[in-house]
């Protein structure tokens, strides 16, 4: 029999362990009970857990909000500092065989859907820039004005 999987070819349950583990892991940063000043000045958006196949590791894709590069990047090393509180908490909560080892990393889909949102932009301004300088009526003008040859 086929095990079901995403479109992507992951297994369902890979993807259902890893969004409890998500929901978890924003209910435990919520609660403030991690102690570390680096967490507190920030808020964290957890945007995907990915769980290897054998449900004992995932790796947790965060993002500071509103935080500079250097922010960013003391958050992902504080939550990794903790990883062993996180885990024992996550056990807890998450009913598994095992407790999942767990291990952060910045997402940087955040950065990269701006950065081709500002391609986007740029070639959309260039177009219309492009059309200004244009005459109507020609055989390539789709509204008209002067008709091709027959």
């Amino acid at each position: 029999m086929k095990r079901a999987t995403d479109p992507e070819g992951r297994p369902l349950r890979t993807l259902r362990v890893g969004e409890a583990i998500r929901h978890a892991l924003a209910e435990l940063l919520a609660r403030g009970t991690l102690r570390d000043e680096r967490l507190d000045r920030h808020i964290v958006s957890i945007s995907e857990v990915r769980v290897s196949p054998d449900l004992r590791h995932a790796t947790a894709f965060v993002m500071p909000v509103g935080a500079d590069p250097a922010g960013r990047d003391s958050v992902v090393e504080a939550l990794n500092a903790q990883s062993r509180r996180i885990r024992a908490e996550l056990a807890r909560v998450v009913r598994l065989k095992w407790a999942v080892q767990i291990r952060f990393r910045l997402d940087q889909s955040f950065d990269e859907g701006a950065r081709i949102d500002a391609l986007l932009r740029r070639v959309a301004s260039g177009r219309q820039e492009g059309q200004e300088g244009r005459p109507r009526g020609g055989p390539e003008d789709p509204e008209g004005g002067a008709a091709g040859p027959d």
